[in-house]
């Protein structure tokens, strides 16, 4: 996993007062576009190393995921 990759999962496992914040942290903590940002979010999910890097905000974030999707 690159640096940028444990960047976002760190992100993620932060809790945020709300989104105006997060988006902000993204832009000028990891020079990401948000959009960008949930790309590699999204790939992420997907991957074995982020899994074995941080399993409880994997684990969390494909069950959000799920969820949505089961929803469609």
């Amino acid at each position: 996993m690159s640096e940028r990759d444990r960047a976002v999962l760190a992100m993620e496992r932060r809790g945020w007062p709300g989104p105006g914040a997060k988006e902000r942290a993204i832009r000028e903590g990891l020079g990401l576009s948000p959009t960008r940002y949930y790309q590699l979010l999204g790939a992420l999910l997907d991957d074995p190393l982020a899994l074995e890097h941080d399993p409880v905000t994997v684990n969390r974030l494909r069950r959000i995921r799920d969820e949505k999707r089961r929803r469609r």
